[in-house]
């Protein structure tokens, strides 16, 4: 068991200069959408007129196009892991964002293909089999560009979810990385066989910022920094300790680990150098309050990598990214708490059961009472802070509630007046969300987070 901290009971404060939740989603949102603008209005700026069916088709072609050219950009500018994006917005809502917008994306660049082929055609009076084959054959970068562009429909199918629920985590990570290979590919026949910058220079140097920018972030944030930090930090594993049946606790130690900067409630994607293991970054809560030599998670053994890390031998070194989510007590704005937890969701709960201030309440729901992981830790925290937890368990005949407004009415007084942070398993998750919408618990006092790909 770790050592508790002392019970806080200050009020919640904000980090200066951080937007509220609420508000965060909106700036970056109208932030896209002004880069949107931006990107037709360079159309419209080098279009003088549209006449006929070729003249309309072409320049259907050419907005969809721009568009699809500068949602890729974005796309993976969501997912390079800034930490001002990442810790204000958060990291599901991001990548909820990043697989509406692949989807668009997707979408644009098949039908910018298809209209640009097709005014093509009208334009010189061929067929379209012809001036495909004329385009890809005869224009420059076409050639490498067709390539990309089948690389980016093959992602965004295997992105699907039928093609997801077939694949591993593992396998689905590394293809979708096909996306860098196609932006790459295709990128150069934007500029040299574009309407809107071939003689246009300003345009050409600002589509160069957009693309080189967006790749210095994912270098910097992807690549660069967690290498810095595995150098820096030295971290190992220290020890692998049970908590419950198929769950264990992987202790961590490290130098200066509070120059991370994590705080309760976040993750880090954890790549232990170990065999069968070392290739892949996995994403796993902190299940304690970080410490400045310390760190500990929590995981379920749910397949195989995560059943290997059971058997890590100590002094195993790992390389942690991160920490990421705004799962974190900035997202708090009322004076009372309610967690609310589902099985192994308990882990990033635990953290915040410790350190948040105030009034907190504890609710977790498991199968059975042997699956109520770090109990005894549980109950040591609301004993020193005099915090209420309400355990449910379903098996074998154990104290249960559903989840339900009334349910939860009658087990936390004053529902509606609470902040309330789940997590948990996806149906628990969607139905306590439910739940606390019918008791009346505004939409921005529910935070969630999820790790679904």
């Amino acid at each position: 068991m770790s050592v508790l901290a002392p019970p806080r009971t200050d009020a919640p404060k904000r980090r200066p200069g951080r937007p509220p939740a609420v508000v965060a989603p909106l700036l970056a949102q109208l932030a896209v959408w002004a880069g949107a603008a931006g990107v037709l209005g360079l159309w419209w700026a080098d279009t003088a007129s549209v006449t006929g069916p070729a003249g309309w088709v072409t320049g259907a072609g050419r907005i969809t196009g721009l568009l699809a050219g500068y949602a890729c950009a974005v796309l993976v500018a969501l997912m390079a892991r800034v930490p001002l994006l990442d810790h204000t917005v958060g990291t599901d809502q991001l990548a909820r964002w990043h697989a509406r917008g692949g989807r668009y994306a997707v979408g644009l660049a098949l039908a910018h293909t298809l209209l640009i082929v097709w005014g093509s055609s009208l334009t010189v009076h061929s067929g379209v089999l012809q001036e495909t084959a004329t385009l890809v054959l005869h224009y420059p970068d076409m050639l490498k560009a067709t390539v990309g562009f089948l690389l980016l429909v093959g992602t965004g199918l295997l992105s699907a979810r039928a093609a997801r629920r077939r694949l591993s985590y593992e396998t689905w990570h590394y293809l979708h990385c096909l996306t860098y290979a196609a932006l790459f590919l295709t990128f150069g026949h934007q500029l040299s066989n574009g309407a809107d910058f071939v003689g246009n220079r300003a345009a050409q140097l600002a589509w160069y910022a957009l693309y080189l920018g967006v790749a210095a972030l994912v270098a910097w944030y992807r690549f660069l920094l967690p290498l810095r930090r595995a150098l820096r930090h030295r971290l190992r594993v220290a020890e692998v300790r049970p908590e419950a049946p198929g769950v264990f606790s992987v202790h961590l130690t490290g130098r200066r680990l509070s120059d991370l900067g994590a705080e309760p409630g976040q993750f880090f994607r954890w790549r232990f150098l170990a065999p069968g293991l070392w290739w892949t970054a996995t994403p796993y809560s902190l299940s304690a309050p970080p410490h400045p030599d310390r760190l500990r998670i929590t995981v379920k053994a749910a397949g195989g990598h995560s059943a290997a890390l059971a058997r890590l031998r100590p002094g195993t070194r790992v390389w942690a990214e991160g920490p990421y989510g705004a799962f974190t007590a900035a997202r708090r704005s009322a004076p009372k708490v309610l967690l609310l937890a589902g099985g192994v969701g308990i882990t990033p709960l635990r953290a915040l059961f410790e350190t948040l201030p105030g009034e907190v309440t504890l609710l977790y729901r498991a199968r059975r009472p042997e699956d109520l992981a770090l109990r005894g830790e549980l109950d040591a925290i609301a004993a020193a802070r005099g915090a209420v937890v309400h355990y449910s368990v379903s098996q074998p005949d154990g104290a249960t509630w559903p989840l339900t407004a009334r349910a939860l009415g009658r087990l936390v007084p004053d529902l509606a007046a609470h902040d309330v942070y789940v997590c948990g398993p996806p149906g628990m998750t969607e139905a306590a969300r439910r739940a606390l919408r019918a008791a009346g618990v505004p939409r921005h006092r529910v935070h969630h987070e999820s790790f679904d790909f």
